[in-house]
């Protein structure tokens, strides 16, 4: 199997990069997230790669860091999210936001993937909310964060800035932040006032 490549950049598409490793040309489909990140053609470039071998295929995915992969991979194990859709997923959301997304069951956050409707965004949230612990794919899904935003308190304060008008995500931010700061015995008006101000601009 194909864990990575090191080469240059030959060709940049829409969905995809094909990378000339020795003379080799090997296309990579990968997120838009990821593409963009990529130097111009003709410049060096690596990528972590996830091998997909099937009977009528290989396909060569690309990653630019281990969490992107990670995700790429926690996605895939969900019922209905294929590679395709998994990438979608990663081009409408950096890893950070997106297990932030889950982790706050913000499921308006992860429809504004490409094919990704209601039904496939609450699966996704039900499905990886409780994976995140044993994964490390970022700050967001560290377990000072879990207990945190899983309080019942600081579950208060997130629907309580969810009715004021503030996204879920970003109230699921917030209020994770609020918390490790106050430490776990905050009640909730201390809880929602620090919240607020790390929703300030």
């Amino acid at each position: 199997m194909i864990a990575s490549l090191a080469g240059i950049v030959e060709q940049l598409g829409a969905e995809s990069v094909v990378v000339d490793v020795g003379g080799v040309g090997y296309l990579v489909f990968a997120a838009s997230r990821t593409l963009a990140r990529l130097p111009s053609r003709g410049e060096p470039v690596r990528l972590l790669i996830e091998t997909h071998v099937r009977e009528d295929h290989i396909h060569l995915y690309g990653f630019a860091d281990e969490a992107e992969r990670d995700w790429f991979r926690l996605l895939t194990t969900v019922q209905g999210v294929g590679a395709k859709t998994a990438l979608a997923v990663l081009s409408a959301l950096a890893p950070d936001a997106l297990t932030t997304a889950v982790m706050a069951q913000d499921k308006a956050a992860l429809t504004r993937a490409a094919g990704v409707g209601r039904k496939l965004a609450q699966r996704i949230v039900m499905e990886l909310r409780d994976k995140l612990g044993s994964v490390a794919l970022g700050p967001a899904a560290a377990a000072d964060d879990t207990a945190a935003a899983g309080s019942a308190i600081a579950g208060d304060a997130v629907s309580a800035l969810v009715n004021l008008g503030y996204p879920r995500t970003d109230a699921f931010a917030a209020v994770s932040a609020a918390a490790r700061a106050l430490g776990g015995e905050a009640r909730l008006d201390a809880l929602l006032k620090a919240s607020l101000k790390e929703l300030a601009p």
